[in-house]
């Protein structure tokens, strides 16, 4: 269990419901004390982390959890968007998604994601790969401004 008392804001970017209360479950099984935010299509991710529209008052994400197959716009697009905008390019972003592809792992750190990492389907396995990832960014790496 993680040991610091850093806390990091969290953008979870998921159109699936059941991927979304894994990942909500996560944090809580695993006292995580991270603020979770969730977007379910690459626009409203990018109004979110642009804080336009109704996400006017939103935190800025420490990190960015991306799936790639969303509605409006997919995670790729976001990806590329995200790290052209001078504002958010520092902002680390986990592609975590169901493909396998070796085009997308590849087309994804071309984009510049700081990882990727395939969805397990196993849900104890889920649970495990979400507190990995936030303990590796809150207790390992430095982020910009922490």
């Amino acid at each position: 269990m993680p040991t610091s008392t850093k806390i990091i804001d969290v953008l979870l970017v998921e159109d699936d419901p059941g991927d979304v209360l894994m990942t909500r479950e996560a944090f809580e099984d695993n006292k995580l004390r991270n603020r979770l935010s969730v977007v379910s299509d690459g626009v409203s991710a990018l109004e979110f982390l642009r804080k336009e529209g109704e996400h006017v008052d939103a935190p800025t994400p420490d990190l960015v959890l991306l799936d790639l197959n969303l509605p409006r716009m997919d995670g790729r697009e976001v990806l590329q968007a995200l790290k052209a905008d001078a504002n958010l390019r520092s902002i680390p972003v986990v592609v975590l998604t169901t493909s396998e592809a070796e085009e997308d792992v590849v087309r994804s750190y071309s984009l510049h994601a700081n990882a990727y990492v395939t969805k397990p389907v196993d849900f104890d396995r889920f649970i495990e790969v979400v507190r990995q990832i936030d303990e590796f960014f809150v207790e390992v790496v430095r982020l910009p401004g922490r």
